[in-house]
């Protein structure tokens, strides 16, 4: 059983190194997107410069792509469950464990020379099987701060830190929180980590802003 773990997580890495901003990207234009705008390899750069379509393409596949993670992992760890006959379910693990490995392979992809996006289109995909309340807060979040502030950083950042606090308030009570607490802090800080130059640039005001209608405001 302990190999059968082993071997969901590993296809979990797997899966979540599969990235579709470069993929739809030399589809399109024939580049990589990491070389292009912000070198992030993630749905609004392969939006700002490939097209609208495209980044909506990146966006749903690298959500998909956590879902599946999140929910190959939820799945079998609930079949290693009822083979032990553990009191507990372990489900819920499963699904933590293999979303946080999926978030590592997009941000560390095999496939793709360890240079990957920022994981908030991947996370979208992963609490949504982990705490899908936390993660329909958070699209709200992140929508109003669009809206208000035109910073996408900035949003996917306190997006980020808003599914985290409520996928702990709304934690599984069935199987203990510590082990959520830690998976969902750590795919929090993993978004976060990859926006330290947003950060940067949003504390200095030289951070892009997004203007609706599909060009960006300096």
């Amino acid at each position: 059983m302990v190999i059968t773990a082993l071997v969901t997580v590993i296809a979990a890495y797997l899966i979540g190194s599969i990235s579709f901003a470069v993929i739809f990207a030399k589809s399109f234009l024939k580049k990589d997107v990491r070389e292009l705008g912000s070198g992030n390899a993630g749905a609004t750069n392969v939006m700002r410069n490939a097209g609208f379509l495209p980044g909506l393409l990146t966006f749903v596949c690298d959500a998909l792509k956590g879902f599946a993670a999140a929910y190959m992992g939820k799945a079998i760890f609930d079949y290693i469950h009822t083979q032990t006959g553990s009191e507990w379910s372990y489900a819920i693990y499963g699904a933590y464990l293999c979303g946080a490995a999926c978030m590592l392979g997009h941000i560390l992809p095999f496939f793709f020379g360890f240079k990957g996006g920022k994981g908030v289109a991947t996370s979208v995909g992963i609490f949504a099987v982990c705490c899908p309340i936390a993660i329909i807060i958070g699209l709200t979040v992140f929508a109003l701060c669009v809206i208000i502030t035109r910073y996408v950083s900035l949003s996917s950042v306190v997006a980020a830190i808003t599914v985290v606090v409520f996928s702990i308030i709304f934690y599984n009570d069935a199987a203990g929180i510590l082990p959520q607490i830690i998976l969902s802090l750590t795919m929090g800080v993993m978004v976060v980590g990859k926006h330290k130059e947003n950060i940067k640039r949003l504390l200095n005001g030289t951070e892009s802003k997004i203007k609706f209608g599909g060009k960006k405001n300096g």
